[in-house]
């Protein structure tokens, strides 16, 4: 995690730092794009009224996530720069969830006038990092800014196939190994409830959090919550080896999976045994980000994937747990779990 200077998970306040309504669109954007450096991936990188990347081999992944302030971040929770990181982190895992290579990246922000620049300039740094990072030659390339009571993010990552065909939802079959990549399933989901049970007031107001202070575990928890670092080198792996079917797994394994099940026609059982100890919060959390994908039994699963269960034909429940319905909490779903109050 990167925090504030000050400790707090929170965004800084700096000496003299201007809001953004202080200054004109011309400025906060030169400021934006010298923390972006260079678009090594484009033809033409920001400046003009569009980019152009190449696409190699005529084919193009598009995905596209929105990060609203409330429902996806807090201010009082997240350092500008993990907004930035995380706003890319969820849009590169799409592009990999494909087979895909990612190539570059579309920001779109709506920033409240009153904020400081110095936020807007974090979150440039964090998406150039996670780009860095996990990306090496993807970057951004073009955007939007403009002003909005909320503060929203939204990306448009672009990825290249590589003259490789995508890998979908809908190609399990029955007879097919279950597997994930990524790191402990259900930590980020640990994460989210630190914040919940540590992070608020007592009038459950959001308040910055010094992860200083936590135990290891919560703060280790606390960390992958709030800058997610995707497989993403997994799922070219998963596709070079003939994968079936692959999802990014960002609302819970239990849900991500019925929707590989509903879209092959096909029902799967996870075995507990091997989501560890964390099994309730790996089945029913979110924002983990691994990769989950199906592989034809006689395959050897790439070094980065580790079975988790298998694939059955159609029938009865789509998801089952050690061969019984998962009755659990069903998932992140925006429409029923976000608490406009809590915001």
């Amino acid at each position: 995690m990167h925090p504030a200077p000050d400790g707090s998970t929170g965004p800084a306040a700096h000496p003299n730092d201007p809001r953004v309504g202080e200054l004109a669109e011309g400025e906060i954007l030169r400021r934006i794009l010298a923390r972006l450096g260079e678009a090594s991936t484009a033809l033409v990188g920001p400046g003009d009224d569009a980019a152009v990347i190449a696409a190699p081999d005529a084919r193009v992944v598009v995905t596209t996530d929105t990060l609203v302030h409330g429902p996806d971040f807090r201010l009082a929770w997240s350092a500008p720069y993990d907004i930035g990181w995380k706003a890319a982190a969820v849009n590169l895992a799409d592009v990999a969830a494909m087979g895909a290579r990612p190539t570059g990246l579309v920001v779109a922000l709506a920033v409240p006038p009153a904020l400081p620049v110095s936020l807007v300039e974090g979150i440039a740094e964090g998406l150039r990092a996670a780009c860095d990072a996990m990306a090496p030659g993807c970057s951004v390339v073009g955007g939007d800014l403009t002003a909005s009571d909320t503060l929203t993010i939204a990306v448009t990552a672009f990825g290249s196939l590589d003259g490789r065909a995508p890998v979908l939802r809908s190609g399990a079959r029955a007879g097919d190994t279950l597997a994930v990549s990524g790191g402990a399933l259900g930590t980020a989901a640990r994460g989210l409830a630190v914040l919940f049970e540590r992070g608020v007031d007592a009038a459950g107001t959001p308040i910055p959090l010094d992860a200083s202070r936590l135990p290891a575990a919560d703060a280790a928890a606390l960390a992958v919550q709030l800058r997610p670092t995707p497989p993403l080198a997994a799922g070219i792996a998963a596709a070079r080896a003939g994968a079936t079917a692959m999802m990014d797994i960002s609302d819970g394994l239990a849900l991500d999976a019925s929707r590989i099940a509903a879209m092959s026609g096909v029902s799967v059982d996870i075995f507990s045994a091997a989501l560890g100890p964390n099994s309730a919060w790996a089945l029913g959390g979110g924002e983990d980000h691994g990769l989950l994908a199906t592989f034809p039994a006689n395959v050897q699963l790439p070094e980065e994937f580790r079975a988790i269960g298998r694939v059955l034909p159609a029938g009865g429940e789509a998801v089952r747990i050690d061969g019984r319905a998962w009755d659990g909490k069903p998932g992140w779903d925006p429409y029923r779990d976000w608490d406009e109050r809590v915001g």
